[in-house]
């Protein structure tokens, strides 16, 4: 299928204008992302409708906390991505491509496929993730446009490097997003994810004056972006730019795929990094892959009132009354809360 968002160049080269990379391809190559390939100076997508996973999700587990709570997410992915994170915990399908020599898999399916699973299994969304929904966009655009149809809304786990054309094109579909920024230096997002900073930020922003919905996720990496002074400059860009009622999710480092010489990031560390947030100024900030430990439940920002109660991806009670809490009546940010 012809690719969205590209232009012909001379000698038959493209350039691509989905993500940030902007890809400029030579006839018969492929772009970083590995999935989108030049055909004698047309773009084509290699990944419309081979999907490589198709799963039912607590929402909770994008991690989305604020965007319908306790329902679920129907949630697919295609391989590909266009970072290349030492770290990826999905590096098996993310990386498919670059690593066995452009190697596309994925079960054939539709649109109205997706759509009608979603309904049958009762989810209230769909979510784009796994790998990054960037690079299987056209696929994402058009079960978005239909799902949105549908009354179910759409949710992308996102780096955040798509451009500002590809985020103005879905942005009427798209009604939630969790951005991962991976770090506030330069260096970590150059030599860990092959790609730069600048970009994600400039994406949350735009999102935001989108009124999209956004949360944001750091995975938290000892002695890679766990500097305290980092840490409270990553916090001060989400106050002074996202907004205070933007939850922050902190999540913990497991090493895997290339990089494994650093140890599981510590609980303590994890905490230090909420009490930052918090300390901030932000109004939800929240600790991942720690079940059990502080930081799970949504409190309210005004009146210290546990509002949801969480255990991993289990809710316990749920407190607000038509978005506002049940004690002050505070208004409770997020969709559908």
């Amino acid at each position: 299928m012809e690719a969205y968002l590209y232009e012909k160049l001379k000698d038959k080269k493209v350039r691509c204008r989905l993500c940030n990379h902007r890809c400029i391809i030579k006839e018969g190559k492929r772009g970083t992302c590995g999935v989108r390939e030049n055909h004698d100076g047309t773009l084509e997508t290699l990944v419309y409708g081979r999907l490589v996973a198709q799963n039912v999700d607590p929402i909770e587990k994008k991690p989305l906390y604020h965007v319908l709570p306790a329902t679920l997410s129907y949630s697919i992915a295609a391989v590909g991505c266009n970072f290349k994170c030492r770290f990826c915990q999905n590096a098996d399908i993310s990386q498919l491509p670059a690593e066995r020599k452009g190697m596309i898999v994925g079960d054939r399916s539709s649109p109205e496929d997706v759509v009608r699973a979603a309904e049958r299994t009762g989810s209230r969304s769909v979510a784009y993730t796994y790998t990054e929904p960037t690079v299987f966009f056209e696929f994402a655009y058009d079960t978005a446009k239909l799902a949105h149809e549908k009354g179910l809304l759409n949710v992308f786990v996102t780096n955040g490097y798509m451009s500002s054309e590809a985020l103005h094109m879905i942005k009427p579909y798209l009604d939630a997003a969790n951005v991962d920024l991976k770090a506030f230096n330069d260096d970590f997002y150059k030599e860990q994810c092959s790609a730069k900073r600048k970009h994600v930020m400039e994406t949350l922003k735009l999102m935001k004056s989108l009124g999209i919905f956004v949360e944001v996720t750091t995975l938290l990496i000892p002695g890679l972006n766990d500097d305290k002074g980092e840490l409270r400059q990553l916090a001060s860009f989400i106050v002074g730019s996202l907004g205070p009622e933007t939850p922050w999710h902190i999540s913990r480092f497991h090493p895997t795929y290339k990089l494994t010489d650093r140890p599981p990031t510590p609980a303590e560390s994890i905490y230090r990094a909420r009490r930052i947030g918090l300390d901030a100024g932000l109004r939800y900030v929240y600790s991942g892959n720690l079940p059990g430990g502080e930081g799970e439940d949504t409190n309210c920002y005004s009146c210290g009132e546990v509002l949801i109660e969480r255990w991993g991806y289990r809710i316990g009670k749920n407190l607000i009354k038509d978005g506002r809490c049940s004690k002050c009546g505070a208004a409770i940010d997020g969709i559908g809360l």
